[in-house]
């Protein structure tokens, strides 16, 4: 698919960059954390195939892609889930769907918890804020992501590790893949101020023991790769049985990256829930 020049929002000084693909009810996709992350990188396999009945914006979260940075120290994920609602209200967008893949499942919540009223339907694709019941935690993926950018710093032989852990089948990622990844993972930007660098003080906020995600309204679709290394799946059994009408999926022979693995059937699982009356 060839995409049209991203298009700019300033939000309170903070220029975040964001694709807008055909027509219908609103639908944002989140995307997740790791190096070289932005919205067309991880939904590069959905965006044709969702905007064909919805208005699809992808954003570049500040820190990540073309957007500006992120301030250093700011809440995590509710300093992006504010700006994340502005953009709403630069697109004078009242109520829309949500897809959140891991850092933009977390976001997703958020946002579902403070602003209610801004979400439909919501898919949270191995969605960050929760806890496993018996898994070991934080993975060793999110330690890698979290220390990325210390020690050596970035290199191709780290982010291939790191990528690696993503999928189920390694040998789906592609040189062309990595090259990508690596290059906007060395923005000197980013290297400065890596946006998931907690700073003193500030952790990752616990959704899961915020008492308002019992309380919450939406129809909601939790998706898992069954071999998920990065948030592992017993971590949506907890936000199952919190989420009154939360749904869980599990797809086999998956890792971390759903949208991107198994992208048709993710796709046709999507249009299916968001279409559902």
């Amino acid at each position: 698919m060839q995409m049209a020049e991203m298009k700019i929002a300033d939000l309170g000084g903070i220029k975040l960059h964001y694709d807008d693909v055909g027509e219908g009810p609103a639908l944002i996709l989140i995307h997740g954390s790791g190096p070289g992350a932005s919205g067309r990188a991880n939904f590069i396999r959905n965006i044709e195939a969702l905007s064909k009945d919805f208005r699809v914006i992808v954003p570049d979260l500040p820190g990540f892609g073309q957007s500006d940075m992120k301030p250093a120290g700011t809440p995590i994920p509710g300093w992006w889930a504010d700006k994340i609602v502005e953009l709403l209200d630069h697109l004078d967008i009242a109520k829309a769907h949500f897809v959140g893949n891991s850092l933009g499942g977390a976001i997703t919540l958020k946002i579902a918890m403070e602003s209610p009223s801004r979400v439909d339907r919501m898919i949270l694709m191995g969605p960050g804020g929760g806890t496993p019941v018996t898994s070991v935690f934080p993975t060793e993926g999110i330690k890698t992501l979290v220390s990325f950018y210390d020690g050596p710093g970035p290199s191709l032989e780290r982010l291939k590790a790191f990528i690696n852990q993503f999928v189920y089948d390694p040998s789906q990622i592609t040189e062309e893949l990595l090259a990508e990844r690596l290059k906007a993972a060395m923005d000197p930007r980013v290297i400065a101020q890596p946006p998931m660098r907690l700073g003193p003080g500030v952790a990752f906020e616990e959704l899961w023991r915020d008492p308002r995600m019992a309380k919450l309204p939406h129809e909601t679709l939790i998706i898992w790769g069954r071999e998920d290394r990065v948030m592992p799946l017993d971590t949506g059994f907890v936000l199952m049985k919190q989420i009154p009408r939360a749904r869980l999926l599990v797809m086999p022979q998956c890792g971390h990256w759903a949208q991107w693995e198994h992208a048709d059937e993710f796709n046709k699982t999507v249009l299916g829930f968001l279409k559902n009356d």
